[in-house]
């Protein structure tokens, strides 16, 4: 079965020819060599380029072993190059081949060589690869699927579809599995047996249990505020263990830098100012998740928060954790500071919106609740609450929009 990843085939043919290395990253299983081998090589074909104007290489395969010797592969790219016209690259699992940063950038001295790359070793995986091509580096970040490109191979409404996506993310191998049974025994393995690996031996560490206690805590905060300082504390009351906020640091570091975690910052509205810490985690995809807490803490409330952010990141938004400060007085009349969060402040060029994730909205209270802070926002830019259900959207007499959280992943609003 063939999932369409439309969004970043477009990506790999507008960045054609221009004359740097494509390279593409992602978590594991996140669709990085289906994207190059199947989709961007059909669309080649489809228009009109030749076998012999593409020259793939998958590093990985044994009878191609001989080809990580650097030499030996440059002179083999030489050598099927025989004319003037445009030649392509595609390489997966480029860092089994030695000294491959070298040559890359030595293909782009060639004029009509055009590169894509991708790879799946802890160091490839990075957020810090981009940085080796010393600028000659084109990043094409991937992502799990979609919810939009999950119901194109789901089977049912998209009520079932959106409960599925919740608990199984969105990983096509994972969603591609015949069973839940089978779907949760791949996600802990690639838990288990991949992403922990990849982060422990990129960094050499060797208490791997405090590692995964840590991926394990994040996962049961989603959409709660945290910093080192407040995990270390939590390592101490809870597990008996003392870990220094510095060792937390840079392990939530390495989470964040394998693509596994997205940290939020926290923006003062009115202040007009980054608020340093606490920050908000949230997690590519939410199978993983689950996952790591054993499928135990389904709490629907954090998993859709985590899905309209995740959204939001895919369709180019910058998003941050809103914050209004307000002057109020207590029941004792004595006047207070208080914050008032936003959930999302979400920034595109000069485009901004404001969005809060609130999965019902049963009474007058709660409304009031959810669209207080919006309302101590004196701009003009769109205030949107985002409901779980199917309600039909609406706009209040204070200009604020609802809409329903199948309007907001399937539809264009926040293109």
């Amino acid at each position: 079965m063939i999932i369409e990843r439309n969004s970043y085939l477009n990506k790999l043919t507008n960045h054609r020819h221009n004359g740097m290395i494509k390279v593409i990253t992602g978590i594991r299983r996140s669709g990085k060599s289906f994207l190059l081998f199947r989709l961007f090589k059909k669309f080649l074909t489809d228009e009109g380029i030749d076998d012999e104007h593409i020259i793939e290489m998958a590093f990985d395969d044994f009878g191609n072993r001989q080809y990580r010797n650097p030499e030996v592969f440059y002179g083999y790219v030489k050598k099927r190059i025989n004319d003037g016209r445009m030649y392509y690259l595609l390489l997966d699992e480029v860092q089994l081949m030695d000294n491959f940063v070298d040559v890359l950038n030595g293909f782009l001295y060639m004029n009509n060589v055009d590169v894509y790359v991708t790879g799946s070793n802890a160091r490839f995986l990075s957020k810090d690869i981009i940085t080796e091509f010393r600028g000659r580096g084109d990043q094409i970040h991937i992502s799990p699927l979609s919810f939009r490109e999950f119901m194109t191979v789901f089977q049912g409404s998209k009520e079932d579809g959106w409960a599925a996506y919740l608990r199984y993310g969105g990983l096509p191998p994972v969603v591609l599995q015949p069973t839940d049974e089978e779907r949760e025994k791949l996600l802990h393995s690639l838990i288990n047996e991949t992403y922990l690996i990849d982060i422990l031996n990129r960094n050499r560490i060797k208490n791997d249990a405090e590692l995964a206690e840590l991926f394990q805590i994040l996962a049961s905060s989603i959409g709660a505020l945290t910093n080192p300082q407040k995990l270390s504390n939590t390592f101490k009351s809870v597990k008996k263990v003392s870990i220094s906020t510095t060792t937390l640091k840079n392990y939530i570091d390495y989470l964040s830098e394998a693509f596994l975690i997205e940290p939020s910052n926290r923006y003062d509205v009115k202040g007009k100012k980054y608020i340093s810490t606490p920050l908000k985690y949230y997690f590519t995809d939410m199978g993983l998740r689950n996952a790591l807490l054993n499928f135990r803490q389904y709490e629907e409330t954090h998993l859709m928060e985590n899905a309209i952010y995740n959204e939001l990141r895919l369709r180019g938004w910058n998003v941050d954790v809103g914050a209004v400060i307000v002057n109020t007085r207590n029941e004792k009349g004595t006047s207070e500071r208080k914050q008032l969060e936003i959930d999302f402040v979400c920034n595109k060029g000069s485009k901004r919106c404001y969005i809060q994730s609130a999965l019902s909205l049963p009474d007058q209270e709660k409304m009031q609740q959810e669209t207080n802070s919006l309302l101590r926002i004196d701009d003009s830019f769109q205030k949107t609450v985002i409901t779980g259900g199917n309600a039909k959207p609406w706009t209040d007499n204070n200009g604020i929009q609802f809409l329903n959280i199948y309007d907001f992943l399937l539809g264009d609003l926040f293109e």
